[in-house]
């Protein structure tokens, strides 16, 4: 559905194209992409107790999901990931002891188990961080005291605060990851600029490069073009923060 642009909740999307402060290329392969407006959504869901009417489904390019533009009963319009199964006209809520429903928002606590989610917080108050792509959902798996536990789409089973917030439902248009490209324009529109293999520059600009002929990728192992290895190199660290929080490895 088309619906005037709301300004409040958009504003240019800056162009980096890769480039550092210094005007380095500091990642290859960007740039050239469309001029785009960026979406403010509302990671935090805070409107607590106030009816929203979903007004409009709408395409978003800076995600892989689309947004729902909500209309609060004071007048606020805000932006959410439109999950499954919201279409216009209805009605979400966020707040205590709400009914289960796609898009109603509710500390994971709340939820029974089995419940799908998404837009999950990792601290209380900090805003939606995970299962925000298309499609993707976590599943409430079991609650222990003040910790509950979800099962991520890795496969990961990872304990969260029962007060974290989450929206219910799974991020919609599921079909994204069979898109099709169709065009090298569609990618340069995108702002994915074309990567050459290493084999098929010389030897200075690549560590693979070089050789009579069409040759391999040579001994003892892949490397980046700044010489590091990249087949089998552990870039995990030896312990991070969030390992106490993991009770599954995803497989």
């Amino acid at each position: 559905m088309k619906t005037k642009r709301s300004k409040q909740l958009h504003e240019i999307l800056q162009k980096h194209s890769g480039r550092d402060v210094a005007g380095h290329v500091a990642v290859r392969h960007q740039g050239g992409r469309q001029k785009r407006y960026y979406r403010i959504i509302d990671w935090q869901r805070d409107k607590i107790g106030i009816p929203a009417r979903v007004v409009a489904i709408e395409y978003d390019p800076n995600r892989s999901s689309s947004v729902s533009l909500l209309q609060y009963t004071d007048g606020e319009k805000r932006y959410i990931l439109s999950p499954v199964g919201l279409g216009v006209g209805d009605v979400v809520l966020s707040g205590k002891n709400i009914e289960i429903r796609p898009g109603n928002s509710l500390t994971i606590g709340d939820m029974p188990v089995g419940t799908l989610v998404h837009s999950v917080e990792i601290k209380p108050g900090a805003g939606a961080q995970m299962m925000r792509s298309a499609g993707t959902s976590a599943s409430v798996l079991a609650k222990e005291g003040d910790r509950v536990q979800l099962k991520l789409p890795s496969g990961e089973i990872r304990v969260f605060s029962a007060l974290c917030r989450a929206t219910v439902g799974q991020v919609g248009n599921v079909e994204w990851k069979n898109r099709f490209i169709g065009t090298a324009g569609r990618n340069r529109r995108l702002g994915i600029r074309p990567g050459v293999r290493g084999v098929a520059q010389n030897p200075r600009s690549h560590p693979h490069g070089g050789g009579e002929g069409r040759s391999g990728i040579g001994m003892p192992s892949p490397k980046s073009p700044w010489g590091k290895k990249t087949l089998g190199k552990k870039t995990r660290k030896r312990s991070k923060y969030s390992d106490k929080l993991i009770l599954q490895r995803r497989k």
